[in-house]
């Protein structure tokens, strides 16, 4: 993927986001992939080599690494940024989707027919949808992964000496030295808090959303129920005025008769 490639599907992507969509493609991009691109390779791209254990029995280095390492930071956090970029893509093929169903439509019926959908890119209907399980899934892989990080090494921490006990080919316990450990735990604690800020932001745009459909939903209740008591009124009032003016035709007609008959009587 070359960078133009990537702008389209940024832009893309910040098109059809809320405020907090924006601020959380801002986060990731700036705060996560250009660290991880720039600094968080180098800082990682040596830890294996400088993985030194105070002892020289062949593979016992390599069974060390693989003990305390079963995955690399650097490249947990690739599938990381891999899995949690996906969710908003579901968003663009969905707008994608109604744009062609639009176009087949003008194909199909002319350019004058009527439009499937008033706005292709707004959040109503199933887009609406996609775009809420799309956060739920981001915030929900977010947190497996902070979970996984913290579940390999307690409480994110990366001390400078790890023993590794009961291991073959390692006899009895052989002390392994990391490199540059305090220069790795601080890029560790710099992308768990991206992270958690990014939940944060996911979270925030889910109550959004969910308040502000709400809010649309009563508006639509309240105005339906304004046209209904309206209506009800205009047709209570024309029931009356059908009502007083047929009770008032045989009554004029009553008096009509009468002055005919008898010309000289005088109405009271």
């Amino acid at each position: 993927m070359d960078w133009k490639t990537f702008q389209g599907i940024l832009s893309g992507v910040n098109k059809y986001s809320t405020a907090f969509g924006r601020i959380w493609l801002s986060v990731v991009f700036v705060f996560r992939v250009l660290v991880y691109v720039v600094a968080a390779e180098k800082v990682w791209g040596d830890e294996q080599k400088d993985f030194d254990c105070n002892i020289r029995q062949p593979g016992c280095n390599n069974v060390c690494y693989d003990h305390y390492f079963p995955i690399s930071h650097i490249r947990l956090w690739a599938l990381q940024l891999i899995f949690v970029t996906c969710p908003s893509l579901l968003v663009i093929m969905h707008v994608a989707y109604r744009e062609e169903r639009e176009k087949k439509n003008r194909l199909k019926n002319g350019e004058n027919c009527s439009k499937l959908y008033s706005n292709t890119g707004k959040k109503h209907g199933g887009l609406w949808w996609t775009y809420l399980l799309s956060l739920f899934f981001k915030t929900g892989i977010e947190i497996a992964f902070l979970y996984i990080l913290h579940k390999m090494w307690d409480s994110f921490d990366l001390p400078p000496l790890v023993k590794c006990s009961n291991i073959d080919p390692c006899p009895n316990i052989v002390d392994c030295y990391i490199a540059r450990p305090t220069e790795k735990k601080v890029f560790t604690y710099f992308m768990v808090a991206a992270s958690a800020l990014c939940i944060i932001l996911n979270i925030c745009e889910i109550f959004y959303l969910l308040f502000k459909r709400i809010l649309n939903c009563m508006n639509k209740y309240k105005a339906s129920s304004k046209r209904s008591v309206t209506y009800n009124k205009a047709s209570t009032c024309q029931c009356h005025i059908h009502l007083d003016t047929t009770e008032n035709k045989p009554m004029n007609k009553t008096l009509e008769s009468i002055r005919a008959s008898a010309p000289n009587l005088t109405t009271i």
